[in-house]
C-alpha cells in the first residue's frame, strides 16, 4: 500500500523545487518533508529526488509524481460525482488547506500566444477553478517528449501518432508567414529573396529547437542556407522585432494578419506560407477532467481558425 502522505511530500518537492518551499506549501517543517521522502525512497529501494537547486525527480520519482497527479484528478472527479453532502477524505500531509489537483500540460509558445488561453478559459468554465493547470512551454516538435517521460498528462504537439498510453486528436494546422518590415525588405531583399540575400539578412529564431525559418528557406531555395539569427525566445517579441526592422521571422498568421493588412509588415514571398500540424494528446486515464480539457482545446483551436 502506497503512503500518500509521503507521495504528496515527494510531489511537492518536485513541484516547488526545494524541500523548504515544499514544506511551506504543505504547512509542515522541512524536516518532516525530508523524512517522508526518505521513507518513500527506503520503501521503493531507489532514489526519487536529485538533491540540487532546483530539486528534480529521478525517473522513478517522475513515475510516482505522475501517479499522485492521476490520483488527485480521479479523486476530484469522484467528489464531483458524489451526491450532495457526501464527503471524501483526502490523504495528504499538514494541517493546511487541501491541495487542488494540478494538471500539467505541454504546449508550444505560438499556440499559447494565439489560441490556448481561450482553451483554458473554456476549461475553467467547465470545472469552476477546481483543477489548476501548469503549462510547460516547448517547441511543438518536442512537447510529445514530455508525455513520453511522464512529466505531463497532455500536450499540444506536432505529432499525431499517439504516444504509448495516450489518445491523440488532430487539431489541424497553424499557418505561418515569413514577415518583416517594408524597410527591412527594401534594405536586405531589394535583389530578391534567394540564398545569397537570405545568407546576409538577420533572421529571428526562438530557440535552437526552432526549425520554422530553416523549413521555409528550404521551401523557397530548395536547399539549406545558413541563416544569421537574433535569438529571441518570445512569440510576441518576434512580431515586435519584425515591426522594428530588426529581422525577419516566421509568425503565426493570427498574430500578424492586421499588420499585414495595414502594411506595417510584409511577406518576404507573398503567399509562400508554412502549415505546422498540431495534435492534442492526453493520457488514457478515463478521467472526465482530461476529456473536458480536450473538448475545450478542440473548440478553441477551431474557433481560432486552426485549419483542419
Amino acid at each position: 500500500m502506497l503512503d500518500y502522505a509521503a507521495l504528496s511530500a515527494l510531489a511537492a518537492v518536485v513541484r516547488e523545487g526545494s524541500f523548504e518551499r515544499a514544506a511551506q506549501a504543505l504547512h509542515v517543517t522541512p524536516s518532516a518533508v525530508s523524512q517522508r521522502v526518505k521513507l518513500l525512497e527506503q520503501r521503493t529501494g531507489c532514489a526519487l529526488v536529485v538533491r540540487g537547486s532546483p530539486a528534480a525527480a529521478t525517473d522513478a520519482g517522475r513515475l510516482l509524481c505522475r501517479h499522485v497527479e492521476q490520483v488527485a484528478l480521479l479523486e476530484h472527479s469522484l467528489k464531483v460525482a458524489l451526491p450532495a453532502g457526501a464527503r471524501l477524505a483526502q490523504a495528504g500531509v499538514g494541517e493546511g488547506p487541501p491541495q487542488r489537483p494540478l494538471l500539467r500540460v505541454a504546449v508550444n509558445a505560438d499556440s499559447l500566444a494565439t489560441w490556448f488561453i481561450d482553451a483554458m478559459a473554456r476549461f475553467r468554465e467547465r470545472v469552476d477553478d477546481g483543477v489548476l493547470l501548469e503549462l510547460v512551454v516547448d517547441d511543438q516538435d518536442h512537447t510529445a517528449e514530455w508525455l513520453r517521460r511522464g512529466e505531463v498528462l497532455a500536450a499540444v504537439t506536432a505529432h499525431a501518432e499517439p504516444v504509448q498510453g495516450c489518445r491523440a486528436i488532430r487539431l489541424g494546422s497553424l499557418t505561418y508567414a515569413a514577415t518583416a518590415s517594408p524597410a527591412f525588405v527594401q534594405r536586405h531583399f531589394a535583389a530578391g529573396v534567394n540564398a545569397a540575400t537570405l545568407r546576409q539578412a538577420p533572421s529571428l529564431r526562438f530557440s535552437r529547437k526552432d526549425e520554422l525559418q530553416a523549413r521555409w528557406v528550404r521551401s523557397v531555395c530548395r536547399r539549406d542556407v545558413e541563416l544569421p539569427a537574433h535569438w529571441m525566445p518570445s512569440t510576441r517579441a518576434f512580431v515586435d522585432a519584425g515591426l522594428a526592422g530588426i529581422g525577419w521571422g516566421m509568425n503565426p498568421l493570427p498574430l500578424v494578419a492586421e499588420h499585414l493588412s495595414s502594411g506595417r509588415l510584409v511577406e518576404l514571398v507573398p503567399g509562400r506560407r508554412l502549415q505546422s500540424p498540431l495534435a492534442w494528446q492526453s493520457a488514457s486515464l478515463g478521467v472526465p477532467v482530461l476529456q473536458m480539457l480536450g473538448d475545450a482545446v478542440l473548440a478553441a483551436a477551431r474557433h481560432a481558425g486552426v485549419h483542419a
